[in-house]
């Protein structure tokens, strides 16, 4: 996968960088760089004005591929890329990229995968679904 600026993602969040974010040597700690991520995933899957969640599905993080580019340090905030790379039966293959002032600090891949609430198991996704996500497919060009 290429290199990819901000403004080559779909869907772009921002996350404050709290004081409480930073360890012992005065940067973001590495656990805080997957709720960052989080933010932006969140966004996507559970956004009230989105609506593809029913009360009997919810949303699964089974892969996390994180990659370290640089530190984050505080204060600040987080520019958070988010786009979809593949929509499968049940599962969603998710890029994401983190951004302090401009520079990409980290990028990572994860899939998703829709599941039953009551049994566990993974779910299809809707056509519907399919149709809203879409929206938040890469372009074959950009990755």
């Amino acid at each position: 996968m290429k290199h990819l600026e901000l403004k080559d993602f779909p869907l772009t969040s921002i996350d404050k960088i709290r004081y409480s974010d930073t360890d012992r040597q005065g940067h973001v700690n590495n656990a805080v760089f997957a709720s960052y991520l989080e933010t932006g995933r969140v966004e996507l899957l559970y956004n009230p004005s989105i609506s593809i969640l029913s009360n009997e599905i919810s949303f699964v993080i089974v892969n996390l591929n994180l990659q370290f580019l640089k530190e984050i340090l505080w204060p600040g905030k987080v520019e958070i890329g988010t786009g979809i790379i593949k929509i499968g039966n049940s599962s969603i293959k998710i890029c994401q990229n983190l951004f302090q002032n401009g520079e990409c600090v980290a990028t990572s891949e994860s899939t998703i995968v829709q599941v039953e609430k009551s049994t566990g198991k993974s779910f299809p996704i809707s056509e519907e679904t399919r149709n809203i996500l879409n929206q938040f497919l890469f372009k074959d060009t950009v990755v």
